[in-house]
């Protein structure tokens, strides 16, 4: 009988020994690891191009808009013979504005925003009228107004009735003004829901049917912005701060808001042109009225920082060789950026954005007479 010899060679290719195995797998495990780097680089390479590009387009989306409302400051209420009085706003804001403006940083009615923020407020009409008011000729009636120019008005504008007694040079202080609204207008009067006395030889200004006073700050990491016309922006209760249908947000991820005034400091009477920048009164405008004060302002300095939405695992922000230095803007020297109170704040990348915007409402009539 032939017997079949194996070699012990063949009976050895029958698998994978156990070195080879773990070999295999450590081979495999260090592969997934440089793949899940890579990945994760990648990745994070990628979040943190998509904030940028977030925190670029808030940013040029919220400066437009400021820009717009700011541009529009002061159409209506222009004239010095009402700037700088207290406005007293009806239901459903009620409450009292006081030392109206076309512009006011860090107004001392609304609260503060953020820390190292400022707040603005801005105030316009949208109304026919002129920018200097309308002559009240006489006062048939305790509501009517026999005005010079009664076309200018339609029923449902809002109106600030400045009396005879506040007409007058110099004006006397306290300059206390409300709103009225014009109910009927049978020429050459117009009829009011209120009234106000000794109306004959003072002035009636038209604020149009929506004027508009908006407050602007950061809060919480967000642009916001409250309509005095229909809240009262001056509460500063905890719970309206966060009531968002109040302080409604309309840009995320804005961490610091600076402004500054351009001043026209040159001697009197001026020439209606920016001087200098600074959110206090220079010297020169100080010895003024109110009113004149707020007339010596052609231009507002605006800066917004927006940050990305992406945290950083080390310092990406003045942390230092390698990092971005920290925001900063033209007014910096005495209004710096600083959002050294927001918790890490050098693990995140920022955007400054930054314009000059005319006040074209006070600046087309140049420094009025008087300041």
């Amino acid at each position: 009988m032939r017997k079949t010899h194996f070699s012990s060679g063949a009976a050895r290719m029958g698998g994978f020994s156990l070195v080879e195995l773990m070999v295999a797998l450590v081979i495999g495990m260090v592969s997934i690891l440089v793949v899940m780097q890579v990945f994760a680089l990648s990745e994070g390479s990628k979040r943190t191009t998509t904030g940028g590009d977030d925190a670029q387009n808030t940013g040029s989306i919220a400066l437009l808009m400021l820009q717009r409302d700011i541009r529009q400051a002061g159409y209506g209420l222009s004239s010095v013979k009402l700037l700088g009085c207290n406005l007293a706003l009806p239901a459903p804001a009620s409450w009292t504005l006081n030392a109206l403006a076309p512009v006011t940083i860090n107004h001392a009615d609304i609260p503060a925003g953020d820390a190292g923020s400022d707040t603005f407020l801005v105030a316009y009409g949208n109304g026919g009228g002129s920018s200097e008011g309308d002559l009240v000729a006489a006062q048939p009636a305790a509501t009517t107004y026999r005005v010079v120019s009664p076309g200018a008005v339609a029923v449902g504008d809002r109106l600030i009735a400045l009396s005879s007694t506040l007409n007058a040079t110099p004006r006397p202080t306290p300059c206390n003004v409300g709103i009225e609204t014009a109910v009927t207008v049978p020429s050459p009067n117009v009829n009011v829901a209120v009234g106000v006395a000794n109306m004959a030889n003072g002035v009636l200004f038209n604020l149009g049917p929506s004027p508009r006073i908006l407050a602007y700050a950061v809060r919480d990491g967000s642009l916001t912005v409250c309509d005095g016309a229909i809240n009262n922006c001056s509460d500063a209760s905890a719970g309206t701060l966060a009531d968002r249908s109040i302080w409604v947000p309309v840009g995320d991820g804005i961490v610091g808001l600076r402004a500054q005034y351009g001043w026209d400091t040159t001697a009197a009477p001026g020439d209606g042109s920016v001087d200098t920048y600074s959110q206090s009164v220079p010297a020169a405008v100080a010895g003024l009225t109110t009113a004149c004060q707020a007339a010596r302002v052609p231009a507002l300095r605006v800066a917004l920082v927006t940050r990305s939405g992406q945290f950083e695992k080390t310092d990406v922000t003045d942390g230092g060789a390698g990092t971005a230095p920290a925001p900063a803007w033209a007014g910096q020297a005495d209004d710096p950026i600083d959002l050294s109170a927001i918790a890490n704040w050098k693990r995140y990348r920022y955007k400054t954005f930054e314009t000059t915007v005319p006040l074209r409402n006070m600046a087309w009539q140049g420094v009025q007479s008087g300041c």
